[in-house]
């Protein structure tokens, strides 16, 4: 199976693009600049392109991202800290924003033949992102069947959809992922901040999974009293 696999350059859609590779043929890694915090995410899916021997296409989607205000990823609003499953944490949706990319993304594998696209959407992600669920993902499979019919045959492939993102910690190790080369951080800084949502979650994930963390954490202890006040 020809796969395009969406990628942002976190522990998610790396671990991804190393499982098509090893299950599937792994075509190119397509990005998204829209206008996020920081650029860093990026440079580490470049280099997992490299890494995989395929191309990696950037798609500039700066004009639309100004246009989705009101997130902390895109706007000068500060990024909350805490677990996913806070209502705080709804700060960080971008409106629409798989939607986009994966539209996009869908295009581009119609115009070069492949057979999927790859999203690494998971379980860990339904609680404040609606275009990561199942609903979506089936109903965007199904729109975009009668978008290219007659075309092409495109099927979305989410093979993390309804696993924890400790689940892609183990998938991903098994096929050898280094995960030292990935970046979840919102923030940007020189290290992971260990605070916010997606900080808390990869810290969190490891620990479940029974693996080592590689990451360097400017706070590696607070996911715990995240998840605590989580879990009250």
């Amino acid at each position: 199976m020809k796969t395009i696999v969406v990628c942002s350059g976190g522990m998610d859609s790396v671990a991804l693009a190393h499982v098509v590779a090893q299950e599937h043929e792994l075509t190119r890694l397509v990005s998204f600049d829209y206008g996020q915090r920081h650029r860093k995410e990026l440079d580490y899916a470049a280099r997992a392109a490299t890494r995989l021997g395929v191309p990696h296409d950037v798609i500039d989607m700066r004009g639309i991202g100004a246009a989705l205000t009101g997130s902390a990823l895109t706007d000068d609003i500060g990024v909350p800290d805490g677990h996913y499953a806070e209502e705080t944490m709804k700060v960080t949706v971008v409106p629409n924003r798989n939607a986009i990319m994966l539209t996009i993304a869908f295009g581009i594998a119609a115009a070069n033949g492949d057979d999927a696209v790859a999203t690494a959407v998971h379980g860990g992600d339904h609680f404040i992102y609606p275009d990561c669920r199942p609903a979506f993902t089936e109903a965007f499979n199904t729109m975009q069947a009668a978008a290219l019919d007659g075309y092409a045959n495109v099927q979305l492939f989410t093979p993390f959809v309804h696993k924890s993102k400790a689940d892609i910690a183990t998938a991903g190790t098994a096929v050898n992922t280094p995960f030292a080369e990935t970046w979840s951080c919102y923030k940007g800084g020189t290290h992971h901040c260990g605070r916010c949502g997606t900080c808390v979650e990869r810290r969190e994930a490891f620990h479940l999974a029974g693996l080592p963390d590689p990451t360097a954490y400017e706070d590696p202890d607070f996911w715990r009293t995240a998840t605590d006040q989580e879990a009250v």
